[in-house]
């Protein structure tokens, strides 16, 4: 549970990020980490166009830049894009400017007003500036998808038991993780329309 869905304290460190929206409405926000890629970005939008679905994607920069089409089909099809730096950079491995140089490199490509952090860690020093220019978006619900030891049916159930109103719930457009979205995807959906959710995007 420490991971498929965030401890309070962990939630404090940002207390500027979004983690989860409004707990009295019974919505979701599907959100896609990491792409876009070839492997798994076009089965993730005709998977949300069958079930008509806006989700959010949070893309690399190096990803849209070798795969602009990818990136224009997500746009094109309605879908809400984020930042999520150029290069996947994790929080604490790398200086506070040249996070933030990336960021603003990816930026350019993704013409994003929201962001997050690859692994949801940030340097304070780096919070601090990028949520003067972003909308942080973390997230509430954390499928695990893109785990080895983790099955298709584990992320759905992971999607079951975790989910509540207001949850931003976090799967992955990456290699890591299509060949259990295939099933996990579309059962996620169908069960999250039988409990009443609607689906959102961030403004």
């Amino acid at each position: 549970m420490f991971i498929e869905q965030p401890a309070k304290w962990i939630r404090w460190l940002y207390p500027k990020a979004t983690w989860r929206m409004d707990r009295n409405e019974k919505s979701v926000y599907l959100t896609f980490d990491d792409g876009p890629i070839p492997e798994s970005t076009p089965f993730i939008l005709k998977t949300l166009e069958e079930y008509g679905i806006k989700a959010t994607f949070f893309m690399v920069g190096d990803n849209v830049r070798k795969y602009p089409e990818l990136y224009q089909q997500i746009v094109d099809a309605g879908h809400q894009v984020g930042n999520h730096t150029y290069n996947h950079l994790g929080g604490f491995k790398h200086w506070t400017t040249t996070y933030i140089i990336n960021t603003f490199k990816a930026n350019e490509i993704i013409h994003a007003h929201l962001f997050r952090p690859p692994h949801g860690w940030l340097r304070h020093s780096v919070y601090y500036w990028l949520s003067k220019e972003f909308r942080i978006v973390m997230w509430d619900v954390v499928t695990r998808d893109y785990s080895k030891w983790m099955t298709a049916e584990d992320v759905e159930n992971n999607v079951k038991r975790f989910t509540r109103n207001g949850s931003i719930i976090t799967f992955h457009d990456s290699l890591k993780s299509i060949d259990k979205l295939h099933s996990a995807l579309p059962n996620s959906i169908k069960w999250l329309k039988e409990q009443g959710y609607t689906f959102k995007i961030f403004e």
